[in-house]
C-alpha cells in the first residue's frame, strides 16, 4: 500500500482528475498522505501562502471553514504560524459552513464554541469578521437569516478557499442526501447517521440537535478553491463513493466532481477503498512484493467465490492479474504459496508453543513462558477485542499484566453513577461528600463538566468491572495497572495532548516488566479519538526504550477494536476460539455493566459490544474457511507491528 501513497512535501496542487492514468476510475483530484498530521500542515501551509498573496495585494481573504475532528489540526497549524512567523488574519473574513439549531453560543458542542477554542480566540482576526450561523434565530426569522448570510458572502466576492469534511452520509457541511446541486444558505433536518456520529460529544443521541443551518451545495462550489479533508478508515467506503461513484443528490460530496479545483486530502485508511489503492492491479503494472501477491489472491478468492486451492489460470487472465501468473508460473504453485502463508498465521499458542519448530508458526517457541503487556485504551478493549486471546495466554501459564491506559469515566452515564452512589448512601449514610454527588447528578446540566468527585467515582466504577473481568480470566489483581494518562483526565468528550507525563508513564511500566510481548490496540477508525492517542503514547515509549537490551526480545502485536477488523492479507497471527471459548470471552465482557445495555458510545451499529466482537470474530473465521482453511467457530486476528 505504501506505493500508493503520494509524498509531498511542499504544497497540496491541483491537478484535472481522470487525465492520467493512475486515476482513470476516479473524478476528483485527491492526494494520499501517511498521516493526517502531516496532511493538515501542508493545507494550514496552503491557506497562510493565500492569506499572505492577498494581504500583498491590499485584498480581503474570504475563508469557508469547517468544524469537527477534520481540521483540528489545520487550525493548530494556522496558529502556530501565527504565533511564531507572524502570520496575520487581520485581513480575513470567515465564513462557517454550519452549525447546529437551535443551540446557545456558549454550548461547548456549539460550532460558534469549537472556532473560537481552535482558531479564533488565538489570532488577530478582527470579531466584526467572523460569520458563523447564529443558532439562537428565531423560527420566524430563520429563512430571511439564511438569506442574508447567503448575500453577505456574495457581497465579498463569494469565498476564496473553503475547507471541508465529509460526513458518513456523503454530506458536506450540512448537506444532507437529497439536497440540491444548487442548494443555497437554508435550516435542514440532519440524517439519523449525522445524529450517531455526533452523539459522543453531546453525551449521547437524545441530546444532539435534529436540525442545523448550512451553507447549500451551490455556495460551496462557487467557492474558487475547495479542499476537503477525509481521516480514517470509517471514511473509506464514502469517499470512494464521492470520488469514483456517479453524481448523485444521495451523495451530495459528488457533486465537487463538476468542481474544476477540488482536492481531496486523505490519509492512507480513508482512501483504502480507492481502486487503485484496494486493487492496483486493476489500474497499471505492478511491482509484485509478498504482501501485494497476498492481497490480490485473497481479493481474487473472495471474488470468485473459490477456495485457494481451486484457483485457475483463466480466474487470473479473466481478473486483470496475468501479469502476477508471468512471474509466480502457475497459478497451482501461487496458491500452494498463498495457501502455505495464511496456514501458517494461525495458532493454538499465541505465547508461543515450546518445544516446537517454530519457524513456521507467528511467534516464537523461546522462553517457554513470556512476559506479557496487554495495553488496553479503555477498560473493556481488552476482553472486547483479545478477550480469547487473553485468557489463552493466561491459561498457558505466561506472566500476563494489563495496563488500562485511561479511566474510561467519561464513557460512564450520569444514571449509571447515580446508581452507584445511591447505594454508597445507605452504606454510608452520614457521608456529605455522597449527598453532595447525589445532589449534583441530579441536577447537572448539558454544559456542566463533572466534578472531580464525579470522575472519582466513575473511575472507580470501571475499575471495578476491570478487576471483575481479570480475575474471571485468572489474573492476579497485582498484575492489572490502571494508568489513567493525564491526556484523558480533562472531564469532558475532548481530550488534551499526548504529554511527555503520558509517555513516561507508559516507559516507566514497560521498563518494570520487560516484556516479551506487548498486545495494544491499532483501531484508528478515529484518528483523533483516544485509541489513536494511546497508540502514539506506546510508540513514542517503544522509541525511548529501543536501546535497552530487553526491547531486542519484545514483539508487538495489534488488535482492531469493537469497529473493524484487520484485512485478512493484513493478518500475521489469527488466534481460533472454540464455542467455549467464545462463551468464556462473552463472559468476561459481560463484567463491564456500566457498557452494556445502552452504552453511550453505541455509534451506528445498534448491537452490543460483545454481540459486534463475537460477529466479527465469527467473520474472520469464516473468510479463512472460504479460503480453504480449517474452519473454526471463531478468530481473533492480530498484526506485528515493527519498531
Amino acid at each position: 500500500m505504501i506505493n500508493t501513497v503520494i509524498n509531498k512535501t511542499k504544497e497540496i496542487s491541483y491537478r484535472e482528475a481522470g487525465k492520467f492514468e493512475e486515476t482513470r476510475f476516479e473524478k476528483i483530484h485527491n492526494v494520499i498522505f501517511e498521516s493526517s498530521t502531516e496532511a493538515s500542515i501542508l493545507v494550514a501551509h496552503e491557506i497562510a501562502n493565500l492569506i499572505r498573496r492577498k494581504e500583498e495585494l491590499g485584498e480581503v481573504c474570504v475563508l469557508g471553514l469547517a468544524t469537527g475532528s477534520s481540521p483540528v489540526k489545520v487550525y493548530e497549524e494556522l496558529v502556530r504560524m501565527h504565533r511564531e512567523e507572524g502570520l496575520s488574519f487581520k485581513n480575513v473574513v470567515t465564513f462557517n459552513l454550519d452549525e447546529y439549531y437551535p443551540i446557545d453560543v456558549d454550548n461547548i458542542q456549539s460550532y460558534y464554541y469549537f472556532m473560537h477554542d481552535h482558531l479564533f480566540n488565538h489570532v488577530d482576526i478582527l470579531h466584526e469578521n467572523i460569520n458563523i450561523p447564529d443558532g439562537t434565530v428565531s423560527d420566524q426569522d430563520l429563512h430571511q437569516y439564511c438569506i442574508d448570510y447567503e448575500m453577505k458572502i456574495q457581497s465579498y466576492g463569494g469565498i476564496d478557499f473553503q475547507l471541508l469534511g465529509i460526513g458518513r452520509t456523503g454530506h458536506i457541511g450540512f448537506n444532507e442526501p437529497g439536497s440540491h446541486i444548487n442548494s443555497g444558505t437554508r435550516a435542514i433536518t440532519l440524517d439519523y447517521i449525522t445524529r450517531v456520529d455526533a452523539a459522543p460529544a453531546f453525551l449521547g443521541l437524545k441530546n444532539v440537535p435534529r436540525k442545523a443551518i448550512t451553507m447549500g451545495v451551490g455556495t460551496v462550489r462557487k467557492a474558487k478553491r475547495i479542499v476537503l479533508l477525509a481521516w480514517g478508515i470509517n471514511k473509506a467506503d464514502i469517499v470512494k463513493q464521492a470520488i469514483e461513484g456517479e453524481m448523485s443528490s444521495q451523495v451530495p460530496a459528488t457533486y465537487l466532481q463538476e468542481h474544476d479545483n477540488t482536492t481531496f486530502v486523505l490519509d492512507i485508511e480513508a482512501s483504502s477503498e480507492l481502486t487503485r489503492v484496494k486493487t492496483p492491479w486493476l489500474v497499471k503494472s505492478c511491482r509484485w512484493n509478498d504482501e501485494l501477491k497476498c492481497k490480490a489472491v485473497i481479493w481474487l478468492s473472495e471474488l470468485t467465490k473459490k477456495p485457494f486451492l481451486k484457483l485457475t489460470d483463466k480466474d487470473y487472465n479473466d481478473n486483470g492479474m496475468s501479469s502476477i501468473l508471468t512471474e509466480e508460473g502457475a497459478a497451482y504453485d501461487l496458491n500452494i504459496k498463498m495457501f502455505n502463508k495464511m496456514q501458517h498465521t494461525i495458532t493454538g499458542w499465541p505465547g508461543g508453543k515450546p518445544n516446537v519448530d517454530d519457524s513456521n508458526r507467528p511467534e516464537r517457541s523461546e522462553p517457554a513462558k513470556k512476559r506479557v503487556i496487554i495495553f488496553s485504551p479503555h477498560p473493556d478493549d481488552d476482553v472486547i477485542s483479545m478477550g480469547g486471546t487473553f485468557a489463552r495466554l493466561v491459561e498457558q501459564g505466561h506472566e500476563v499484566h494489563v495496563a488500562y491506559q485511561t479511566s474510561g469515566n467519561i464513557a460512564v452515564s450520569n444514571e449509571e453513577a447515580l446508581k452507584f452512589v445511591e447505594v454508597s448512601k445507605v452504606l454510608n449514610s452520614n457521608s456529605t461528600e455522597v449527598d453532595s454527588i447525589i445532589h449534583f447528578l441530579k441536577n447537572k446540566s448539558k454544559n456542566d463538566i463533572d466534578t472531580l468527585e464525579v470522575r472519582k467515582l466513575k473511575t472507580t466504577i470501571r475499575k471495578s468491572e476491570s478487576l471483575a473481568a481479570t480475575r474471571y480470566v485468572g489474573l492476579p489483581d497485582e498484575n492489572v495497572h490502571f494508568l489513567e494518562l493525564p491526556f484523558y483526565e480533562t472531564g469532558t468528550i475532548k481530550k488534551g495532548k499526548l504529554t511527555e507525563a503520558d509517555i513516561r508513564i507508559m516507559c516507566e511500566l514497560i521498563d518494570d516488566i520487560k516484556p516479551h510481548q506487548i498486545y495494544a490496540a491499532g483501531d484508528l477508525a478515529d484518528p483523533h479519538g483516544t485509541h489513536k492517542v494511546c497508540l502514539d503514547a506506546l510508540f513514542e515509549a517503544l522509541k525511548i526504550l529501543k536501546p535497552e537490551s530487553y526491547m531486542k526480545d519484545c514483539w508487538v502485536w495489534l488488535y482492531r477494536g469493537a469497529w473493524h477488523e484487520w484485512e485478512t492479507y493484513q493478518i500475521d497471527m489469527a488466534v481460533p476460539m472454540s464455542p467455549d471459548q467464545v462463551l468464556k470471552k462473552r463472559q468476561s465482557i459481560f463484567y463491564h455493566q456500566s457498557q452494556k445495555d445502552g452504552v453511550m458510545f453505541q455509534g451506528d451499529d445498534n448491537r452490543e459490544f460483545w454481540v459486534r466482537a463475537e460477529d466479527r470474530n465469527r467473520a474472520t473465521a469464516k473468510k479463512y474457511k472460504d479460503l480453504g482453511l480449517a474452519d473454526y467457530e471463531a478468530i481473533e486476528a492480530f498484526k506485528r507491528y515493527y519498531f
